[in-house]
């Protein structure tokens, strides 16, 4: 079943009505017809289970059957600091990221980013990756559409991490994998946590003394060095298993 995201504001007692892009795509693009059963999702986790009840050159109207809430979020609050890759790396992580459970995606000029970008491209940039995020997450049946924040230097990511809650920080320097596995284990639901990874150079020495200083928890995921798309998606997807109800981590 398809799933839509919509604004609260669009639900009106027992119907939800689409407009614009989503609108389109509905009629002219899955050429869905009336009955045709969908789901929207709204910024509160609210899930509407609903049918099709008209389609217009403007809008497509839905019938609400059921609401329930999305089950689908992981129980941990996870923003990625994402140091700038090739954008063909950034696309697929955002993906990845989407469909790992993230809440926020932020791009981070990082001292051995080989990427640079400035405003004009950067914002280009962004503007792209949240439809990708959004696209993820309509695929993966997520509640919410990931934020794609904008590009932030690594002091600025750093302190809004710091002021969040717990940061992680994944190094090929780090202390064996018994500390990764200790703080997978550690995970309590409703924490907050920044997971900062590294663009294709790698952490400068002084990005990795500054989140030390921060109260990172500098982890390791292996004795072999991965592959910056490859380390985003291995932490994301350890963190999820934790997470998860049943994961080492949970705690009901």
């Amino acid at each position: 079943m398809y799933r839509f995201f919509i604004s609260s504001s669009q639900v009106s007692g027992s119907q939800v009505t689409v407009e614009g892009a989503d609108a389109h795509h509905m009629r002219d693009v899955l050429r869905m017809q009336p009955g045709e059963a969908v789901e929207a999702a709204d910024e509160t986790g609210q899930v509407y289970r609903c049918h099709v009840a008209e389609l217009t050159p403007d809008e497509v109207l839905l019938d609400v059957e059921t609401i329930s809430v999305s089950e689908n979020e992981l129980p941990v609050d996870i923003t990625l600091y994402m140091g700038l890759p090739k954008f063909e790396k950034m696309e697929l992580i955002i993906q990845k990221a989407v469909e790992l459970g993230v809440v926020r995606i932020v791009p981070v000029a990082m001292k051995r980013s080989v990427v640079k970008l400035d405003e004009k491209k950067a914002k280009a940039k962004v503007t792209r990756w949240q439809a990708i995020a959004e696209a993820a997450a309509k695929q993966s049946k997520r509640g919410r559409i990931p934020e794609v924040g904008e590009v932030a230097s690594f002091k600025a990511a750093l302190a809004e991490a710091e002021a969040a809650g717990r940061i992680l920080f994944p190094y090929e320097c780090a202390d064996g994998i018994a500390k990764t596995r200790e703080v997978l284990a550690s995970l309590t639901p409703g924490e907050k946590i920044g997971v900062f990874i590294g663009p294709e150079g790698g952490f400068g020495l002084d990005e990795v003394e500054a989140a030390k200083n921060a109260g990172a928890e500098i982890i390791t995921l292996g004795r072999r060095i991965l592959r910056t798309e490859t380390a985003a998606i291995t932490t994301l997807s350890l963190l999820m298993f934790a997470a998860e109800e049943g994961g080492p981590g949970h705690q009901p």
